[in-house]
């Protein structure tokens, strides 16, 4: 018998109980297995951010676990599962975009199951939608409850009925499942969970709830795992990671984390995202200039360069704030790549306030940056402010903001022409198979001549020349 099958009813404690359906899912496979002569097939497709990313892979490895197989298409598949982003509306209108698809999908295959997770699955009124237009959708859950995918898809298959299984607020943390990385080499780690900001545009604290953090002691100990299984590189993830701590019984800063994550043996470089302005402290920047892991990039969020829209935002600091930090970042770490996020379009922002935007743009001189047109969401507080600028003042105004990026990533990547760059290597390039393409730690991509041979280890690069946003090297020993 297996450990997890201990007997007909599952265990209440987490992640046993997880483990139990696991197993129960596992002889399903096996019969479908033996009766089909194939293994059952699952698709994923991720919308969103990096922890929509690290949530799939976790997904990935409860399914990989179950007796599922992973692959490339929906067509192939017996389990599709969209783990969806609601940021933006046109992440919401890829997404039921492509339910008009599988609905052709599922008329030709009425077993195949049809599985949505994600921040967008905790709008009611999206919930609504799916009920009354699309009915052929048969398992949904949302950002609280991920961890239950095994327990879900069971239910489903057992009852044969829809389950929809949304949670309004967060509950435990329960992180101890198998996952399937997409990458050997390198890995997202969870340190914190949901956000305490509520930026006045922003869904995600209704989506993802309040913070919570994670024991330091579980961080570590997961990326040790992480490191005997050959990673070399860990990115730390939460939606505001300088705020780490929130909810701890013994408070511990970000900076303090970073501390003990640097002291695993075998750990390579440190990457983290992402960074609130608001709460990014002397200590950070100090750990950051000191560490030999720490890569030398920092994705600090802007969003306007006006301080009265940074207000009307509900951002909790000015330009003037805003560019100090950049300030002693530079001092302290010369070397540093710093990127950012943009939104052009806020209800209240004018033209003027978008000349603010470009002149920070220019004085920050950033590396790169998301750049966006406002997208609104209901149920935010902007969302009742009424817009100031006209669609084409708006598509102009973009479009200014995202050349004057264009013209300080330019300079600003060819500061390192030239010089030589520990690379990670990530895979061959996908338009040239003589190519590799990796990564220095400013986040540049880096494209050079290799063989497979090379894929996850950390190679010296002259980088040779620039090319728009990346860097054409030659590797030396």
């Amino acid at each position: 018998m297996d450990q997890w099958d201990s007997g007909f009813f599952p265990p209440d404690r987490e992640p046993d109980r997880q483990y139990y359906f696991i197993n129960k899912l596992m002889q399903r496979n096996a019969a479908f297995e033996e009766n089909n002569k194939r293994r059952s097939r699952f698709f994923i497709q991720t919308f969103g951010c990096q922890m929509n990313e690290r949530d799939s892979e976790k997904m990935a490895g409860v399914l990989i676990k179950s007796g599922y197989e992973g692959c490339e298409s929906e067509e192939e598949a017996d389990v599709i599962l969209y783990n969806t982003c609601t940021v933006r509306d046109n992440a919401d209108q890829r997404v039921f975009g492509r339910l008009g698809v599988l609905k052709g999908l599922k008329e030709k295959k009425p077993e195949l199951l049809i599985c949505l997770s994600g921040c967008m699955m905790q709008e009611s009124s999206v919930i609504e939608k799916i009920k009354k237009s699309y009915p052929f959708v048969d398992l949904i859950f949302g950002t609280h409850n991920i961890y239950k995918l095994a327990e879900l898809l069971y239910e489903r298959l057992e009852s044969g009925s829809r389950i929809i299984d949304i949670w309004e607020k967060e509950k435990e943390i329960v992180e101890e499942l198998p996952a399937k990385r997409k990458y050997p080499f390198k890995s997202g780690v969870n340190i914190m969970f949901g956000c305490n900001n509520f930026c006045s545009y922003c869904i995600v604290p209704y989506v993802r709830g309040r913070e919570r953090s994670r024991e330091p002691k579980d961080i570590i100990k997961e990326i040790e795992a992480l490191v005997s299984d050959g990673v070399k590189e860990v990115m730390l993830l939460g939606q505001n990671v300088n705020s780490y701590g929130t909810g701890l019984t013994d408070k511990v800063t970000f900076p303090e984390l970073l501390r003990e994550t640097e002291k695993i043996e075998g750990l390579q470089r440190i990457r983290f995202m992402s960074s609130h302005p608001k709460d990014l402290s002397d200590e950070l920047i100090e750990v950051m200039a000191s560490s030999e892991k720490i890569c030398s990039h920092l994705h600090l969020a802007l969003q306007s360069g006006s301080s009265r829209v940074l207000r009307d935002m509900n951002r909790h600091y000015t330009k003037e704030d805003y560019l100090l930090i950049v300030k002693k970042l530079r001092e302290r770490i010369p070397d540093i790549a710093i990127t950012t996020d943009i939104i052009v379009g806020f209800p209240t922002e004018t033209a003027e306030d978008v000349e603010d935007t470009v002149s920070v743009i220019k004085e920050a001189g950033f590396d790169g940056a998301f750049t966006f047109i406002y997208s609104k969401r209901t149920g935010t507080p902007a969302a009742a402010m009424d817009q100031k600028m006209s669609e084409e003042e708006i598509h102009k105004c973009f479009d200014r903001v995202l050349k004057t990026v264009q013209e300080t990533a330019k300079k600003r990547i060819s500061l390192l022409v030239g010089r030589t760059m520990p690379v990670l290597i990530e895979s061959v390039n996908e338009k040239d198979p003589s190519m590799l393409t990796g990564r220095i730690p400013q986040n540049t991509v880096v494209h050079l001549k290799g063989d497979s041979s090379l894929i996850g280890e950390i190679v010296n690069v002259r980088l040779d020349r620039a090319e728009g946003f990346y860097y054409i090297g030659t590797r030396v020993n």
